[in-house]
């Protein structure tokens, strides 16, 4: 059952609600574990609480999780979560995923873009968020994500925050 709802954006959101949203996201590489063998239960812990605290803390803009071709950078299947605030919000179910697709000769790859707010942090402000996060990126090309289709419709929010999700598949 989906269902969506509007609140203020005046509410306080906390890390409870910050990992509720990364639950949701956690159940939906859970799938990916299930259906494609990647990523490992370990690093699905660490996504979901990098996302916690980014959502919390207004330092999340998308974060994507796929398989991409390491030869062209471009994905062949990809979620992408984007941080929403107030406005309509919608909590779904984790899961609804497009057909299995053939991923045999990609790999897992994860990208992340921080927010507007993170960048107007000093930079020993943003080393000191980066720190506390259970998960240590280096700094890389977006993969692309040309050919193919998407849908979007889903997400998950709490308390007037939350992620919107895009599932992409290649042609």
């Amino acid at each position: 059952m989906t269902g969506s709802y509007s609140r203020s954006a005046s509410g306080s959101f906390t890390i409870t609600d910050a990992r509720y949203v990364g639950g949701r996201v956690a159940a939906d590489l859970r799938l990916l574990y299930n259906l494609y063998g990647e990523p490992s239960h370990e690093r699905i812990e660490k996504f979901a609480e990098e996302v916690a605290l980014l959502l919390r803390d207004g330092y999340l803009d998308t974060v994507d999780y796929g398989f991409r071709d390491t030869a062209t950078n471009a994905w062949k299947f990809r979620l992408r979560y984007k941080a929403t605030a107030g406005g309509q919000l919608v909590d779904s179910r984790p899961g609804s995923f497009p057909d299995p697709v053939d991923l045999t000769g990609y790999t897992f790859h994860s990208f992340l873009n921080y927010s507007s707010a993170f960048w107007l942090l000093t930079s020993s402000q943003q080393t000191g968020v980066k720190e506390i996060l259970p998960i240590s990126r280096t700094t890389g090309t977006a993969p692309s994500a040309v050919a193919g289709t998407s849908t979007t419709g889903h997400g998950y929010a709490r308390n007037g925050t939350g992620v919107s999700r895009d599932v992409y598949v290649a042609f």
